[in-house]
């Protein structure tokens, strides 16, 4: 547990230490935020805000993932494993993709960065590499990830096989980077509702480390490999939202942009997939789903019927034009996470309490 905290207590301290240094560097060099015109009208005040901010939080969850490590190599048969390094590839990857995005959008003074096609062939290399390897170093006959679907734990009656594995998890570190992406659109929204995501993958991970069929062969014990490393970085992550939420809050001196929102989205769908808990992330990250699925239903029905479901979309934007202020939309999509996030975790207790058979 103490590894846990201090992957948690490092990454935050870097987080709320770093920014400040990573704001002034941001203004000097002019790389600020391209705001829509389209958009609120109130949002026209941010234009310029610095951004890229994701990237302090990504180095954050990487240095506070890194000296858990290192307290942890002071005990025997601890260290780094193939778990922890995948989730991490996956996060700074993608973080790299929303770097690029960020980088164009403020090279060329506009809203819109890397083109469609461009954005999903870097989710397409990192997400699929990282589906091949997850399936990759096996120890006592245990990969990382699994071939089957699952909700708290794997179904073993649906089976994908390797390549529609691929595909399937490609599509959740898409969808999950993608969503981010969108409800990245209100001051403190995204790394706000992060944090509370995060912190539920810490107790389940932790929960499956003190519960594996490895150490004892018990009723609703788990098949996961390095759940621990899982924590970790979860911990980390948790950390690294909660210390860029403090300059992020409203009002923002500095927002993630696509650096901090496709890297902590996909990092989700990573944890999701190690833990086996790819459809109960469905449920976790609710409100991401319903900010997704605005934006789909917006544009169906105005391709279908050229009418407006929403005044518009994400949905958050709908809500500040019918007349709520920023910070209460902000305030109230997060306890819809929260709620999300306090179901997602009954769910999976009381799967545990049933397969355990326990009354």
């Amino acid at each position: 547990m103490s590894s846990v905290l201090l992957a948690a207590i490092v990454s935050l301290v870097v987080s709320i230490m770093f920014t400040p240094f990573a704001i002034r560097l941001l203004r000097r060099r002019g790389i600020g935020q391209e705001i829509r015109i389209d958009g609120p009208q109130t949002h026209l005040s941010k234009q310029g805000t610095p951004t890229m901010g994701g990237a302090v939080v990504v180095l954050s969850t990487v240095l506070g993932y890194a000296g858990a490590q290192l307290y942890l190599l002071t005990q025997p048969g601890r260290g780094p494993t193939a778990t922890g390094f995948l989730l991490l590839y996956l996060m700074v990857g993608l973080g790299f993709v929303g770097f690029l995005d960020d980088f164009i959008k403020v090279r060329h003074k506009r809203s819109l960065g890397l083109s469609k096609t461009a954005k999903l062939v870097g989710q397409l290399v990192v997400g699929v590499s990282f589906a091949i390897m997850a399936l990759q170093f096996e120890r006592d006959g245990l990969a990382p990830a699994s071939t089957s679907l699952s909700f708290v734990r794997d179904i073993p009656e649906i089976t994908f096989g390797v390549v529609l594995f691929v595909i399937f998890a490609y599509l959740m570190v898409a969808g999950f980077s993608n969503a981010l992406n969108l409800t990245d659109g209100l001051d403190g929204l995204a790394a706000g509702s992060s944090v509370m995501v995060f912190g539920s993958y810490v107790v389940i991970s932790f929960w499956q480390f003190g519960h594996l069929c490895a150490r004892q062969e018990i009723s609703g014990c788990y098949e996961i490999r390095d759940p621990l490393d899982i924590t970790l970085v979860a911990a980390a992550a948790l950390g690294a939202c909660f210390g860029f939420l403090w300059w992020n809050a409203n009002p923002a001196r500095i927002v993630m942009g696509d650096t901090g929102s496709l890297a902590l989205g996909g990092l989700m769908a990573g944890m999701a997939v190690l833990t086996k808990t790819e459809l109960l992330l469905v449920v976790l990250g609710g409100l991401f789903v319903v900010e997704t699925l605005s934006v789909a239903t917006q544009i169906l029905v105005f391709k279908a019927t050229r009418k407006r479901v929403f005044r518009m979309a994400p949905i958050h934007h709908h809500f500040e034009l019918a007349g709520w202020t920023e910070m209460t939309v902000v305030v109230r999509f997060w306890i819809i996470t929260g709620l999300a996030v306090a179901f997602g975790l009954g769910l999976f207790y009381t799967d545990w309490l049933a397969a355990a058979n326990i009354q």
